[in-house]
């Protein structure tokens, strides 16, 4: 063998913080695309969710909140005969809280 190629081979160590950088970086980048991947896919997922589930009303619902809305919010004689009339909820309670406390009111009094 001559002197030539036996010297044929890199005489310089591997630059150890060098490959240890490059790997850091990669592995950071990987984990943010997978972070960002995942967050779009629940994004996407809860989009598709509420235009397919959530978002449409069919047209029996708003019927029944219609009627329930007015049942509960409006006044009507429901029986003119019996004396039954219709009052809305909050009025009622209104009036059911006013009557206790009138009640209590006067049995303190005697």
């Amino acid at each position: 063998m001559t002197h030539q190629q036996k010297d044929n081979y890199e005489k310089r160590d591997v630059n150890v913080t060098k490959i240890a950088g490059v790997t850091i970086v990669i592995i950071v980048f990987l984990a943010a695309v997978l972070i960002f991947l995942s967050e779009f896919f629940i994004f996407s997922k809860e989009k598709m969710i509420y235009e397919n589930v959530l978002k449409p009303e069919s047209v029996q619902l708003r019927d029944l909140r219609a009627k329930e809305d007015k049942l509960l919010n409006t006044y009507e004689i429901v029986d003119e005969a019996e004396e039954i009339y219709r009052i809305p909820v909050s009025r009622a309670m209104k009036l059911e809280a006013d009557e206790a406390y009138q009640k209590r009111k006067d049995e303190t009094l005697r």
